[in-house]
């Protein structure tokens, strides 16, 4: 991973005050939208710097040996939303990215039975003829509605989607000021003029589908339940809400309008892990001349008496100035704790407080000896791994009732007793994460609220209590799994919280629900990254667009503080 250069370090002697000749310092990453930001910046003439409070870049984006011989991509673990341009801009593949296509995406075993044969599954992927066949298991009227369901989302996503590579509309900027100024804010509409035109006559239908719950979505698509289900765990993943709320739809929406390498919808394991990417980020910042440093921990964003950004001072009591100030920090983080209270107003402090970030996700990671031995799709006798094995395999997903059961437990401040289950196994693609013959897996469960009934907190025994029950579990599914486990890593939202600093232990810096994006993320009046402190700019995830290796809040900030210096871009 990038580290900090030894000559480097002298550059920042602890407890002095640094005078550098810094035009902008990219503030403690919790994502790969920092050392991103940083390349953008430093190649259009910008000298940057990258500070990071852990020992690796990244954030959440990184590749940790947690156990030995075993290397996992401890939060984030696939990659599909990395915006194409950010890809090709800062030529990632040079640099190292080398990424797994996954095919089939999606495998859905049942538990139960009929007449004593074996378990039924769902597999989905990308040949359509394919997917028709497995759905007619279930359904033959879903059969045949399949293929129209796939291109009415896909014509919502080709409209949503040029919205992701641009800051939203400057409201603000439109209605207030000089008419020639207003007349050139104009040029912020197209983008929402575009995906009106996209969607043409079909445009309150669409708006359904951003409104209503994605449970009555589905129910006017389909009738079978295990389709309906796994279509509807892409709606809920990372978010504390279950299939019946409303704008549950639109986080449907993020995890399937990703592009890898062209291919329109397609996810793929990084190899080497999720950590690959922030590296490669990183040496193409490094290429360019920024500079990141690693175990560099803000404690404090420097305002001067005009209410602008000169800098900041670190943990260790090092001051360092700068033009500017980009916090990829969460929001509650960059407002709440790093910028000093009475430089912001009241009410725009009670607005980012009221910013839901509230997380339903424990994340699991573990080393086996062995893959899962599926009872709906047993193992071959060599072990190796089979398609099913290579995609997002969906564990008590039989029907929707069970997503809004385990939401309910969790809305009460209980772990969910039969826990929505996402397992990934990237070793099954990538043999460089694991010793021959074993595997790494990588586990989103909900639903676990970041508190407790009663107020308590989370510790060792209720950690490993929720596990136990997440493993017990998978032995249902596939017998002999617990008995395949050398070692685990279990992160609830609080650890999340600490470790890779998600408030709340929100993956996405806050909800992605509907209140929540594009005009108003992260609060109504700045959501063009610019902040109420002159010269502070967000550009994590919670900025538009949202959350996912995205890119595109790093992008879409680096080009309005380039704009903002009146540099040509």
């Amino acid at each position: 991973m990038a580290r900090v250069p030894e000559t480097a370090l002298r550059a920042f002697p602890a407890g002095t005050r640094c005078r550098r000749p810094l035009t902008t310092v990219v503030n403690t990453g919790r994502d790969a939208a920092a050392p991103l930001l940083a390349a953008y910046l430093q190649k259009s003439g910008v000298k940057c710097v990258v500070l990071e409070r852990r020992h690796l870049i990244g954030g959440a984006a990184v590749t940790e040996e947690i156990i030995p011989g075993f290397k996992f991509s401890r939060a984030s673990y696939l990659l599909s939303l990395l915006r194409p341009q950010v890809y090709k801009d800062l030529e990632l593949k040079r640099h190292g990215l080398k990424i797994y296509f996954r095919d089939p995406h999606s495998f859905t075993p049942l538990l139960e039975n009929v007449s004593g044969r074996p378990p039924s599954f769902l597999l989905l992927g990308g040949d359509m003829a394919e997917n028709q066949r497995q759905i007619a298991q279930f359904s033959q009227k879903d059969a045949k509605a399949y293929p129209k369901y796939e291109e009415f989302m896909n014509r919502l996503v080709a409209a949503i989607d040029p919205l992701l590579d641009a800051p939203p509309a400057d409201i603000a900027a439109i209605t207030r000021g000089p008419l020639t100024k207003r007349l050139k804010s104009l040029k912020t509409l197209r983008p929402l003029l575009k995906a009106g035109i996209t969607l043409g006559s079909q445009l309150p239908k669409y708006y359904q589908v951003l409104t209503a719950p994605i449970s009555k979505i589905l129910d006017e698509w389909f009738e079978s339940e295990p389709l309906k289900c796994t279509l509807a765990t892409d709606a809920v993943i990372g978010a504390m809400s279950s299939p019946n709320t409303p704008g549950s739809g639109y986080v449907l929406l993020h995890h399937v309008m990703g592009e890898l390498e062209g291919k329109k919808g397609s996810w793929g394991y990084v190899e080497g892990g999720m950590g690959m990417v922030s590296n490669a980020i990183a040496k193409s910042a490094e290429e360019s001349g920024a500079e990141i440093y690693t175990e560099k921990t803000v404690n404090q964003i420097l305002v001067d008496d005009e209410g602008k950004a000169i800098g900041v001072v670190l943990q260790d009591g090092t001051e360092i100035r700068s033009r500017l100030v980009l916090s990829n920090a969460t929001p509650h983080h960059t407002f709440l704790s790093m910028t000093p209270k009475e430089r912001l107003s009241e009410g725009f402090r009670t607005m980012i407080s009221q910013f839901d970030a509230k997380s339903p996700v424990a994340k699991i990671n573990v080393a086996v000896d062995r893959l899962p031995n599926f009872l709906s799709s047993p193992n071959t006798p060599d072990g190796k791994p089979l398609p099913h094995h290579r995609c997002s395999i969906h564990l008590n997903s039989e029907n929707m009732q069970l997503l809004n059961k385990a939401y309910e437990d969790a809305s009460k401040g209980h772990p969910s007793e039969r826990p929505l289950i996402e397992l990934c196994i990237p070793s099954s693609l990538d043999p460089t994460l694991a010793p021959p013959g074993c595997h790494v897996i990588s586990m989103f469960s909900q639903y676990t609220p970041y508190t407790l009934s009663e107020g308590q907190m989370w510790n060792d025994e209720e950690r490993n209590k929720y596990a136990d029950n997440v493993f017990d579990w998978i032995e249902k599914y596939a017998p002999g799994f617990k008995a395949s486990v050398i070692g685990r890593d279990v992160l609830t939202p609080p650890d999340l919280e600490r470790i890779f600093g998600l408030s709340g232990g929100n993956i996405f810096h806050g909800s992605m629900s509907l209140d929540q994006l594009y005009f108003a993320r992260p609060v109504p009046g700045f959501a063009n990254y610019r902040t109420p402190i002159h010269g502070l700019y967000l550009c994590g995830s919670g900025a538009h667009p949202g959350g996912g290796v995205m890119g595109a809040s790093g992008r879409n900030a680096a080009l309005v503080a380039l704009q903002d210096l009146k540099i040509r871009v």
